[in-house]
């Protein structure tokens, strides 16, 4: 416990801070860990992973269908939210028009549409072009909405030890807005806002290979997406495709991934154009507070 609170009290100074630098984590001859900016003897440099591991490249693919007529060029969403694609044909050879320009769309949820129609200008010679498939999740022409988002978690108070903007580990296009809250593993963590759970991860045991650890990604009816991480192994309780509604169960808090120590890490993302980023939110009341459901969200 007395590692955890020097750990907590020290990232929340350091989240406080206008300038990022080397975090050293040291551990005395009683085998007390302290993390500190100071390189002491046989301090080792604590190395921080901030980027989420959330692979999709098996749930968006682009698939080949070859005819009498030419090639048909199809595209899958295999997942519970909509994604933006751009396709570009690099390196063209025997396409009768050409594509001039990479070819933009949004796939819905759980869709296949033909996305391409390709003919040779001499049939008797083959097509020749390599397809470059770009794709994010959601879609960026819906705009947020001025709502407040619950607390998503029962229980505490608790307290906030990094917030947005914070330099430790909030700097980057994806957590810039995060909020870190100390809490103990096992809290019940809840639906900030209703929406419809995208990407799960439940079996990760601490560390393991995804900085984010175990997590949940719900998207909102607005667009945007409420991103849960950290969570304790075992105790996600939703499945892709779920559809939640505000207050709902969806984990318990833990220790998991890249984590210095119990916490739940919230962020909001949204799609911009090709690329997934955190925005700003607020909560319906401080973070030191008790829940109160029957406040904010949707």
């Amino acid at each position: 416990m007395y590692k955890k609170i020097l750990l907590m009290t020290f990232l929340a100074c350091i989240s406080s801070q206008s300038y990022s630098f080397t975090v050293y984590k040291y551990t005395d001859e009683n085998g007390v860990v302290t993390y500190t900016d100071q390189a002491k003897k046989g301090a080792q440099v604590f190395v921080f992973n901030d980027r989420m591991v959330e692979r999709i490249e098996n749930d968006v693919k682009l698939e080949t269908h070859k005819h009498a007529a030419g090639e048909t060029l199809l595209l899958h969403n295999n997942l519970y939210a909509p994604v933006e694609v751009e396709l570009a044909l690099e390196n063209q050879a025997n396409i009768a028009g050409g594509v001039k320009q990479p070819v933009s769309w949004v796939l819905p949820p759980r869709s296949k549409i033909r996305f391409l129609t390709l003919a040779p200008k001499d049939p008797a010679l083959p097509l020749q072009y390599k397809p470059k498939l770009r794709y994010a999740l959601g879609d960026p022409r819906l705009l947020p909405t001025t709502s407040q988002y619950a607390l998503p978690w029962r229980g505490g108070p608790f307290r906030l030890t990094q917030g947005a903007n914070g330099k430790y580990s909030h700097f980057t296009p994806k957590s810039r807005y995060a909020l870190d809250i100390a809490m103990p593993v096992g809290t019940p963590i809840v639906a900030a806002r209703a929406g419809v759970v995208v990407k799960i991860e439940n079996q990760q045991t601490g560390r393991g290979t995804n900085p984010a650890g175990n997590f949940v990604r719900v998207l909102h009816d607005d667009g945007t997406m409420g991103v849960y991480l950290h969570l304790q192994k075992g105790s996600v309780s939703v499945s892709e495709g779920q559809r939640v509604v505000q207050g709902s169960l969806l984990a318990r808090s833990g220790n998991t991934g890249n984590s210095t120590g119990p916490h739940l890490h919230f962020v909001v993302q949204r799609n911009i154009g090709l690329a997934v980023e955190s925005i700003p939110f607020d909560f319906s009341q401080p973070v030191n507070s008790m829940p109160n459901f029957a406040v904010g969200g949707e």
